[in-house]
């Protein structure tokens, strides 16, 4: 079964090979197809913008103060309607009774208009058949009617200053009416941004967002500064041939002969003692770590890979094949800013392995190539393991958590880890 599994992953790493030495064909253009462009600023560069920085933009914290002024005008205005229905349905009922009062305040006004009606209707049809009076006989019925005429003037003038009153009244009643429901539309919306302000919850919720914002833009900051600190590096190491760029051939240089054999590190204080005469001590090798250790002779020596910058000395940070536990067992018994690198167990490549304040941190180093630099975008190759070392003391390999190569990690147990490797 084992065998089995072996061939038939041995049949993938031959077709994935050939799928990778073939050449990469570009899709073909679609067509009025759809496409994205980045926006370019002035210097040619992608346009980005950050809120807060721009001289015409609001600072955070005026625009919260406007959110919450509005927020608190909303919702006092429709308290405020929901109030001034209810206060113009009672009006209105007020009016209603106030005018039925005032009907009933009148029965002597309509009464004597009925009675001079019928004294006028009476007399038009008594001219024709009564005699015609005596002088004495005409005067009491003039006087009466004059009467009459004096007691409707009354009664219409009292009627229409009724009227005028109840009208003014039912104005002034409505201005007050609405000057109150003003004071208290005013008074609702401060209550209500006063409360929204004094709110724990908010008052938490805006610290958190100004918190994250202000670390967004420190952030954005900090890459742009490492961006051009790291071009200007690039820069000088392409055309000054600096110790940190990559190597000016592209190609795979031809075999070098090999070193001569590395002086091995020994633990502080223990004695040395000849490597042979112990055996190493090594777990069931499968094929994957055969297949590691196979890659590591034959193109990670002849790059001087573990070795000093300036010497045939292993360095003191350099590993074998470790496990991700045991790397942090070996760094859980040295300070913060202690580092080592080790080959990978799984890929053909290193692992940085790193002591922080926090705990430890992995960093995978792409070896793809002739040169060595971090997995990720905008990184700088460097053309020997070392050097990326040495590049790392001074500039950190993450803005955020300003990780600094201080003190290597070195050998623990005898005989060294990475024997295997040399042998």
């Amino acid at each position: 079964m084992r065998e089995e599994q072996i061939r038939r992953w041995k049949e993938r790493e031959v077709a994935m090979e050939k799928k990778e030495s073939l050449p990469v064909t570009s899709r073909p253009k679609k067509e009025n197809g759809k496409s994205v462009h980045w926006k370019l600023g002035a210097d040619k560069e992608v346009w980005v913008w950050v809120m807060g920085e721009h001289h015409l933009d609001k600072p955070y914290d005026v625009l919260c103060n406007e959110i919450i002024a509005e927020r608190a005008q909303l919702k006092a205005e429709r308290e405020a309607e929901e109030l001034r229905k209810t206060q113009s349905k009672e009006f209105a009922n007020s009016l209603k009774m106030k005018s039925q009062y005032y009907d009933l305040q009148a029965p002597d006004t309509q009464e004597t208009h009925s009675i001079c009606k019928k004294a006028a209707e009476e007399e038009e049809l008594g001219k024709g058949s009564r005699p015609s009076p005596s002088l004495e006989e005409d005067k009491i019925p003039s006087l009466s009617s004059s009467s009459r005429n004096i007691q409707q003037m009354l009664a219409d003038s009292i009627n229409r200053m009724k009227a005028y009153g109840f009208h003014q009244k039912k104005e002034s009643m409505k201005k007050t009416q609405d000057e109150e429901l003003k004071q208290i539309d005013e008074e609702k919306t401060k209550q209500i941004y006063k409360s929204w302000k004094e709110d724990s919850e908010w008052q938490a919720s805006l610290r958190k967002s100004k918190a994250a914002d202000e670390k967004r833009r420190s952030l954005a900051k900090q890459a742009r500064e490492d961006y051009k600190r790291l071009s200007l590096v690039a820069d000088r190491a392409g055309s000054g041939g600096g110790q940190h760029g990559a190597p000016a051939v592209p190609q795979r240089p031809r075999r070098p002969p090999l070193p001569p054999k590395p002086q091995f590190l020994h633990p502080a204080g223990s004695p040395r003692q000849p490597l042979r005469t112990q055996g190493v001590t090594r777990t069931a090798s499968s094929s994957a770590q055969e297949d590691i250790i196979r890659w590591f002779k034959e193109e990670q020596l002849p790059l001087r890979a573990g070795y000093q910058k300036a010497s045939d000395t292993i360095a003191p940070w350099f590993h074998g094949i470790l496990t991700l536990k045991r790397a942090n067992e070996l760094l859980s018994t040295c300070v913060p800013g202690s580092f080592l690198i080790r080959v990978s167990e799984r890929i053909k490549g290193y692992a940085l392995s790193y002591l922080s304040a926090e705990g430890c941190k992995h960093f995978l180093i792409d070896a793809s190539t002739d040169s060595y630099s971090f997995l990720g975008a905008d990184r700088l190759q460097h053309a020997t393991l070392a050097a990326l070392v040495d590049y790392h003391k001074e500039e950190p390999i993450t803005s955020l958590g300003k990780e600094l190569l201080l003190y290597p990690c070195g050998q623990q147990d005898e005989p060294p880890d990475y024997l295997e490797l040399f042998e």
